[in-house]
């Protein structure tokens, strides 16, 4: 029966949601429902299973988001006099629906504002706060009790339960005081809620932290709860600081809070009485207060001219910087300079240092290690401590800089560079140079890098002790992070000692240098040496480490390395290593069976490498072509998954190809099955078909003709409006090449361009009325060019039978409708197409069409309007010593005469119809249509005419030649 009605009751809360989200008739529910269901919800919470708790917790607030003012005005004064009850279960689960309430309506509800959550905040902080700290009380008062007679557990039932509503009214807390004001950095308001409670929070971690050494024996749950207790009020206290720095920093607060967490960090005897989660929350704390801006302002304006233009702003900017220096000056009194030392020692000689399970994993898996140092996030001890060092060497730098050369120097002593053990000593120098790398920006005036290299890291390479590894991978990834900072010889040196340790036995290092030598060929791009002479062993090097890898990302991560040498290395000076590197790809490729990513990336590898060869890319064809050869196979597995890289590939081997060799020209064909699985990528295909009309011609309508013909025809039926404006210049393109022999060829094609023109624009969709003026363009070029071809498509019936299936009526020529819409069109197109749209309507004029001469008027004023224009055009490219063939001649040393579309331009350059005088066509035409018509017709008609265009059209041609 329980189990129904909780099943009725969650029915009615979806229902009830349903209508918020949607509508009341969508969801069936009336407005006297909606009140007993809320008051339903809230008196069930605590009837229910944890599960199905949560559940409707969840779906209250969802409710209340929606509801909230308007519809539910109560709901929080409501909650909070439900949580007032003595009964511990219940008044936790009322915690949690207001939490989950509150949490819903700041992140999701866009019609909420800070006027409403000012009311929430009356209504539920003081009593909230009480119960927090009444709660703190009963827990610290139990922690005791259990401290001296862990009996005392089982009989307190409702520990557990006031523990977790505990943490929830922080939570709900921390919304309140976050969500309820806007930063104070923006306001410059105080949030007096923030210091109030920061001050407790702090004095509650240190009440709490004693039981965690205390209970870690003996009471496990207790254990773990304390330790999860003042991770979260840590938690909390850092989200006050970024939210609210000025609140912050007051006397009672900030001076305490960083004086604790440098204690917790500081202090040896503390190392084991606090979990690593604390500890790293006592790190971003410190790290918090030294990065804030808000604490450093006076320090920050010294570099920046800071333009203040009113009084206000003036008023502003001077309480902003009084509150800053306040907040450092509490900074400053507790970090004086011997804590400043203190901190940086402690940082460089216990945190950064590996443990003993990162030894472990080192050794279980050295590629693993090395990638996983990669993924390690700031809430981990070490990544965490490292950030806090830079802040506090910037900081701090003319205090800490030779303090940290000076334990660069002393590390000699304590790990000498012939030891073959790992010791204390070694992780160390390991830690130091850590260090060291992250800020040798600022020890250059302590530590010369030349001394540096040749008198201990040199040395320190020279043993190859499998030991010695750890301080092998550190200085490879050291001399990286240096890279921009070497000078001079020694650039060369450092060079030829990342590439020996390229080939050491242990894959993390080898992957560590690999990382640094990537990076670094990026900055030796700009050195004063040339490196030229380390190439042919690097590549040796990187093929060995590429087959000798076992994970993707090592893998990658020589790829990447490989393809920085290709940038590097460029031009001619590439050609020696084109077989080498060629067969790399190919073993690579081969190895790379079932692995989809990898084999994607080598696609684009692949696809730079051709493009970096240029028209040397036939020297690799013999790795290329079959590989080209497989992948453009559809039924080969994971065909789809690489159809973006395959076609970008075929494209870059067309690009660069100085010919099309006839494996090139057989590839052809593969496209029409691509064109049938997806038109995805339809932009890089039409570019591919491109590349053949232009540069194989006539033969590849010889060898290929059935194949293009279906290619077209499929993307033309299938394409969206704007995938249609990607393929309709290409078919422009042919028609203009081969007017003759290509409309028979693709005369399905063209049947669906009628269908496209004459269905019309759209002014709501630009793109439909871009396809329907394209389309009309290519046939208006269609008739100039092969008038009996348009003519002989227009009467194909399959033609009529399209328009009638697509429940369009067609009551007269189709060539009328046409011309129609040539003229109605004409506003839409562009010079090019317009020229078209007129010359094909002066031809139709001698066409014995009825209906034809009724449209002279318009037909006149269109052409007479692109004749003016054209003339226009013309006398201002001309005083511009601008043409089309100067513009392509004057392209810039990069242009290649025989590129694709450099041929592109020269075949548009000769194209007919663009050197075609549209005025002595006119004039013909109309000297034909008279005979035709005869003169009574003919003056009948243009009597009829705007006497304005007659005037503008007789001009027009007397004029213009």
């Amino acid at each position: 029966m329980r189990l129904f009605a909780a099943v009725h009751l969650k029915n009615c809360v979806t229902r009830y949601w349903l209508y918020s989200v949607n509508s009341p008739i969508k969801s069936g529910i009336k407005n006297e429902e909606k009140v007993y269901l809320r008051k339903s919800l809230l008196l069930n919470m605590q009837e229910e299973n944890d599960k199905i708790a949560l559940q409707l917790a969840t779906l209250i607030a969802k409710i209340v988001c929606f509801d909230y003012p308007k519809e539910w005005p109560d709901v929080f004064y409501v909650l909070a006099r439900q949580l007032q009850t003595s009964d511990v279960f219940t008044s936790h689960r009322v915690s949690t629906v207001l939490f989950r309430s509150l949490k819903e309506l700041s992140t999701k509800c866009p019609a909420f504002n800070q006027r409403n959550y000012y009311e929430i905040i009356a209504h539920l902080f003081d009593y909230i706060w009480s119960l927090w700290k009444n709660d703190a009380q009963i827990i610290l008062q139990y922690f005791s009790e259990l401290s001296q007679h862990s009996s005392i557990l089982g009989q307190s039932n409702d520990l557990m339960l006031i523990c977790e509503r505990w943490l929830v009214c922080l939570k709900i807390i921390r919304e309140l005081i976050c969500s309820g004001y806007a930063s104070d950095s923006t306001t410059m308001q105080e949030v007096c809620q923030v210091k109030q409670v920061c001050a407790v929070l702090l004095v509650a971690i240190q009440s709490i932290l004693p039981y965690y050494s205390i209970f870690k024996e003996r009471q496990y749950t207790l254990w773990g709860y304390a330790n999860r207790a003042c991770v979260k009020l840590m938690k909390v206290l850092n989200i006050f600081q970024n939210r609210h720095p000025y609140s912050f920093a007051h006397v009672n607060v900030l001076p305490v809070a960083v004086d604790f967490c440098l204690t917790v960090i500081t202090r040896p005897e503390h190392a084991d009485k606090f979990s690593e989660d604390f500890l790293v929350q006592c790190i971003f704390l410190v790290n918090l207060v030294l990065e804030c801006q808000e604490y450093n302002l006076r320090r920050m304006r010294i570099g920046h001219h800071v333009i203040i233009e009113t009084s206000e702003h003036t008023s502003l900017d001077q309480r902003k910087i009084k509150l800053s220096d306040a907040a450092r000056s509490m900074v400053v009194s507790v970090l004086p300079a011997d804590r400043i030392i203190l901190l940086c020692d402690v940082l460089i000689r216990r945190y950064l240092i590996y443990t003993e399970g990162d030894m472990n994993d080192w050794h279980a898996n050295p590629e693993s290690f090395h990638h996983g140092q990669n993924l390690l996030q700031y809430t981990e001890k070490r990544p965490c401590a490292e950030v806090l060092f830079i802040v506090l060497f910037d900081n701090y730098m003319e205090q800490l800089a030779p303090f940290v050369a000076s334990i660069i120097h002393q590390v000699k002593a304590v790990s000498p560079s012939l030891e073959t053990e790992i010791t204390a000593g070694m992780l160390l120098k390991d830690s130091a140079y850590t260090a060291a790398g992250h800020v040798f920006y600022g020890l250059s005036k302590y530590l010369s890098f030349d001394e540096w290299f040749r008198g201990y890291l040199f040395v320190d390479l020279s043993n190859g002790n499998p030991n010695m590894c750890i301080i092998r991978r550190r200085i490879a990834l050291l001399l990286g992070q240096c890279a921009s900072e070497i000078k001079g010889v020694v650039q060369k040196d450092v060079c030829v000692a990342l590439v020996g340790l390229l080939g050491d036995q242990d894959m993390a290092v080898r992957l560590a240098a690999c990382s640094s030598l990537c990076y670094a060929f990026r900055v030796f791009g700009i050195w004063e040496v040339d490196l030229f002479d380390c190439i042919p062993t690097c590549w040796e090097m990187c093929f060995k480490l590429a087959k000798d890898a076992q994970e993707f990302d090592s893998k990658m991560q020589v790829l990447s390395f490989i393809l920085v040498l290709i940038k590097y290395v460029g031009g001619n000076r590439i050609v020696p290593f084109i077989n080498k590197i060629s067969h790399f790809f190919q073993e690579i490729w081969e190895e790379s069976s079932g692995e989809c990513l990898l084999q994607i990336e080598l696609l684009d590898a692949i696809r730079t490498f051709i493009s970096f060869l240029g028209y040397n890319s036939p020297l690799c064809y013999g790795m290329v072509l079959p590989l080209l050869h497989y992948v453009l196979n559809v039924d080969n597995p994971n065909a789809l998954n690489l159809l973006e890289g395959t076609l970008l590939l075929f494209e870059a081997t067309l690009s660069n190809a100085p010919s099309i060799v006839p494996q090139l020209l057989d590839f052809f064909p593969y496209l029409v099955d691509i064109a049938n699985i997806s038109l995805d990528h339809l932009k890089i295909m039409i570019n591919i078909v491109e590349h053949y009309i232009v540069l194989v011609g006539s033969n590849l309508l010889q060898s290929h003709a059935a194949s293009l013909e279906s290619i077209l025809d499929t993307i033309v039926g299938n394409a969206n409006h704007k995938g249609l404006l990607t393929t309709l210049p290409t078919i422009d393109l042919l028609v203009q090449m081969f007017p003759q022999d290509v409309p028979p060829l693709i005369s399905g094609a063209l049947q669906k361009l009628v269908f496209i023109s004459l269905c019309g624009g759209n002014e709501h969709y630009p793109s439909r009325t871009a396809a329907c003026v394209t389309s009309g363009a290519i046939l208006a070029r269609l008739l100039v060019q092969n008038r009996d071809f348009l003519a002989q498509l227009l009467s194909e019936p399959t033609l009529v039978v399209s328009f009638q299936q697509a429940g369009i009526s067609v009551n007269q020529n189709l060539l009328l409708l046409l011309v129609d819409m040539w003229i109605n069109k004409v506003d839409d197109a562009d010079c090019m197409q317009k020229k078209e749209y007129a010359m094909a309507l002066s031809i139709v004029l001698t066409w014995n069409i009825p209906g034809i001469i009724e449209r002279l008027g318009d037909i006149l004023r269109l052409c007479t309007s692109v004749i003016i224009g054209a003339h226009k055009r013309t006398r201002d490219d001309s005083s511009n010593g601008v043409t089309v063939s100067s513009l392509f001649l004057n392209a810039g040393p990069g242009y290649s005469n025989t590129s694709k579309e450099s041929k592109k331009a020269q075949i548009r350059d000769l194209d007919p119809i663009r050197h075609a005088s549209l005025g002595d066509m006119l004039r013909e035409n109309l000297e034909a249509c008279v005979t035709l018509h005869g003169d009574v017709v003919f003056d009948a008609i243009i009597s009829r005419i705007d006497p304005v265009v007659i005037a503008q059209l007789q001009w027009a041609l007397k004029v213009i030649v």
